[in-house]
């Protein structure tokens, strides 16, 4: 009864996600197709866009229904980030960055007052949120953290900054990594939740990316901002075990979103290479671009595999650290590769904006980079391989 019980679940789980991706495909097609290049060429992120993802729910996946969530688990939060990935993928990125950083470090390690005030707005997209780590001289070197957060009575003054801020400038609250111990200390830094419009709390110089455009990444300022204990998450000290957990979840975000950007860029070349006619037949009738259609079928569905498996390890409570990293790390090659791939299948029309495929090439290389970059994450991977 048990076997027939759990094949009930995974059926319904199945139809749910169907649904989604049928639900994203028809939203996206309507209120985020007709816009990509306007949102590309002007930087412009789109923040009633992400309101009315709210109202479908996408903005509070991974959040239980008593705080105003979907709760859904990770299988269909995926689902919904490849759907979003494959018509922009800077959609993708920014809506990633609110459900799996900001509001899952909320949900995670939140009090019950700090989950009742934050969660409902964000879970439906009435907010957006934004989360720090990133500095400018400190990447993957989280550790040696120069934003500094020193105790003062009931209070906590912050000074310093953050960059690479995803949602940073148009983010109604953020979840802010500081260090309130020694650099290097793993029990050095403590997280704090700090809302937008706090005195001292300012956004600074927004980046002018190569790729995802569309998805705001901006400079955080930090100048004796004064913020409430209660607005720490957790215990002091935790902020680092804390960040580490989250881009755990964080990181099969981003191996959905490189599925998603890959999926995007093979389904643009396989339709062109059909529509495509060189020497009196489709371009797809050579094996020289066969073969590469079949190499970038392969890795998508390798990718898609991975990021699944991770996405089911996560919902059923074991560990996640390396199928997570090989996820995204996979995934996230993939993305370039076949996003190189589908440029040179256009020619000379992979070059020029009015296709599709140089979009997806400049939006890929992101997916090598955040969250930790593709080197970061064969270090996890080999670390976690030679435990024993």
């Amino acid at each position: 009864m048990d076997l027939i019980k759990e094949d009930s679940i995974e059926s319904q789980r199945e139809q749910t996600c169907d649904l989604i991706r049928e639900t994203v495909k028809d939203f996206a097609a309507i209120h985020i197709k007709p816009n990509i290049r306007e949102w590309d060429e002007a930087q412009q992120f789109p923040k009633t866009l992400f309101h009315s993802l709210g109202e479908l729910g996408l903005m509070g996946m991974l959040v239980p229904e008593q705080y105003g969530g979907t709760g859904l688990g990770y299988k269909e939060y995926v689902t919904a980030i490849i759907e979003l990935s494959k018509t922009d993928p800077s959609v993708g990125l920014s809506m990633a960055a609110h459900n799996s950083l900001c509001t899952n470090h909320i949900l995670m390690f939140g009090n019950e007052d700090q989950k009742q005030t934050y969660l409902p707005k964000l879970a439906s997209g009435r907010n957006v949120g934004a989360w720090g780590l990133t500095e400018p001289n400190t990447g993957s070197d989280a550790g040696n953290m120069q934003t500094v957060a020193v105790r003062d009575g009931g209070d906590w003054i912050i000074n310093g900054s953050k960059n690479f801020i995803t949602n940073g400038k148009s983010g109604d609250v953020a979840v802010i990594i500081t260090r309130t111990g020694e650099p290097g200390d793993k029990h050095g830094a403590t997280a704090f939740i700090i809302e937008q419009g706090t005195p001292g709390f300012t956004s600074g110089r927004k980046e002018d990316k190569l790729g995802m455009r569309a998805s705001e990444t901006v400079e955080l300022i930090f100048q004796d901002c004064r913020v409430s204990d209660s607005q720490r998450l957790g215990e002091v000290g935790d902020g680092f075990i804390q960040s580490l957990k989250v881009l755990d979840g964080g990181r099969i975000s981003i191996a959905a979103l490189g599925v998603g950007t890959a999926l995007g860029a093979y389904e643009a070349a396989l339709a062109y290479s059909k529509e495509r006619k060189q020497f009196g037949k489709a371009i797809c009738d050579f094996q020289a671009i066969a073969f590469k259609l079949a190499d970038m079928y392969t890795d998508v569905q390798a990718s898609t595999l991975l990021t699944f498996h991770a996405a089911a390890l996560k919902d059923s409570g074991q560990k996640v650290a390396l199928a997570s990293s090989v996820a995204k790390y996979h995934s996230s090659e993939t993305a370039v590769r076949v996003a190189n791939e589908a440029v040179q299948i256009f020619g000379g029309y992979g070059f020029v904006k009015d296709y599709p495929a140089e979009k997806f090439y400049r939006d890929s290389k992101l997916c090598t980079i955040g969250e930790g970059t593709s080197e970061i994450q064969k270090m996890v991977i080999s670390k976690e391989i030679l435990k024993n």
